[in-house]
């Protein structure tokens, strides 16, 4: 079995390549309009990238605009701003330049600039509102993969570093399907998600983790394990996927619709009601559903709830299912938004090692109380401290937390829910 999934993966890397060498027409575009959607003819738009190319697009009448670049490659397209109207400007100035990645030629980017009557400085009110509905969709991805962790440990008692690598591998393998095999992403984020729960739970704990328990390995010998997973997991998809941050095509731009204070994409709408879907269906799957009874069992006696008829092993495989279940679609929302690169789960381990921690080692509603504090502080501190140190806030709270309860906020010694 192990074969067959190394060959699958092999696959996806020729699919990859020959994607890449495929020698189609790419093209950076988009369409220049105002506050009002009207559009502005006449601006010069330019792209330089690799190799010294540069190249210009005037918008047509529609302020419609397409470069024609060589290669897949990072290129930098900026907006002539002498040329806009009178009245006209760019809402964000910092946008005037904008990087665009090209991820394999035959795949368009579209690039947006934000134009509006002038430049107008927000209010914190207005800050602290975007910042707060940014922090709420950080806090549903962290809990997402935050549960699963939480379970394993609870079950297994297995801190398992190489859990921020199932983010990846849902992102990395919705890219795969959307932009190699083709797939429209509303087909590519289901199989996904199933690849990621056979992949990742169901074939994660039968090949490795189950031989490990009946030999007896001790739980920091198991740790010592997974952080070796972790790294070659992470440099097997280097190696196939490559550096790059990879953008999904069919959302490589999308306007934002703004909802009293806030703009949010109509992907991020989406996927975060899905997600938030799937966070109470797997919150009340484990507190009602026999097995999750039977996983609190476990949980506080293996050898007693064994003793009781309870299939601890089963129980075990479907904790390691719903976990890789629930971080491969945290994965894939990243991946909608942000796009994947290699490193994606290891840029949010941390993260999810310090909402499990402070909600309470063990606890289903310590995970999701943990996240929640840990996303919205993460980005509501940005109002006073600089965006680069923003993750140091959250890691403050942390620590001032556990001096004043070192078991966590919800922490129940041998609980798991």
């Amino acid at each position: 079995m192990f074969a067959t999934v190394t060959a699958t993966l092999s696959g996806f890397a020729l699919g990859f390549a020959g994607a890449a060498s495929a020698a189609t027409p790419t093209f950076i575009q988009g369409t220049l309009v105002d506050a009002e959607k009207k559009p502005l003819p006449g601006v010069d738009i330019s792209a330089s990238g690799p190799n010294n190319f540069t190249s210009t697009s005037t918008t047509d009448p529609l302020g419609k605009w397409r470069i024609e670049v060589p290669a897949a490659a990072v290129y930098e397209v900026s907006i002539n701003q002498e040329q806009l109207p009178q009245g006209q400007t760019l809402t964000d100035p910092t946008r005037a330049t904008i990087k665009a990645n090209v991820i394999s030629l035959g795949f368009n980017v579209t690039i947006l600039f934000p134009i509006g009557p002038g430049v107008e400085k927000a209010s914190d009110l207005d800050r602290g509102a975007q910042l707060l509905a940014d922090g709420l969709i950080l806090a549903l991805v962290i809990a997402l993969a935050a549960l699963g962790l939480n379970l394993v440990f609870g079950t297994t008692g297995l801190t398992n570093f190489a859990h921020g690598e199932l983010l990846t591998l849902g992102g990395l393998l919705t890219y795969y399907l959307s932009a190699v095999v083709g797939l429209k992403v509303i087909l590519a984020v289901p199989i996904a998600v199933l690849l990621s729960a056979f992949i990742g739970g169901y074939l994660q704990d039968k090949v490795l983790w189950q031989p490990l328990r009946r030999r007896g390995t001790g739980l920091i010998a198991a740790l010592i394990v997974s952080i070796g997973l972790a790294i070659f997991i992470r440099y097997f998809f280097l190696f196939i996927f490559g550096g790059d941050t990879r953008q999904l095509p069919e959302y490589a731009g999308q306007d934002g619709l703004t909802i009293g204070l806030v703009s949010i994409t109509p992907k991020s709408i989406i996927t975060s009601s899905i997600g938030l879907a799937m966070l109470i269906g797997a919150t009340l799957w484990l507190s009602r559903s026999h097995m999750g009874k039977a996983s609190r069992a476990v949980a506080d006696n293996p050898a007693l709830a064994s003793s009781s008829g309870i299939e601890v092993e089963r129980v075990i495989r479907a904790v390691w299912i719903l976990g890789a279940t629930l971080a491969g679609f945290a994965g894939i929302m990243i991946t909608l938004n942000q796009g994947v690169s290699f490193v994606l789960g290891q840029d949010l381990l941390l993260l999810i090692f310090a909402a499990v921690t402070l909600g309470g080692l063990g606890t289903i509603n310590g995970a999701l109380i943990g996240s929640l504090v840990i996303g919205v502080s993460i980005q509501i501190s940005t109002l006073f401290i600089p965006t680069e140190l923003k993750y140091v806030g959250a890691l403050v709270i942390l620590i001032l937390i556990l001096l004043v309860r070192p078991q966590g906020i919800l922490g129940k010694k041998g609980r798991v829910g």
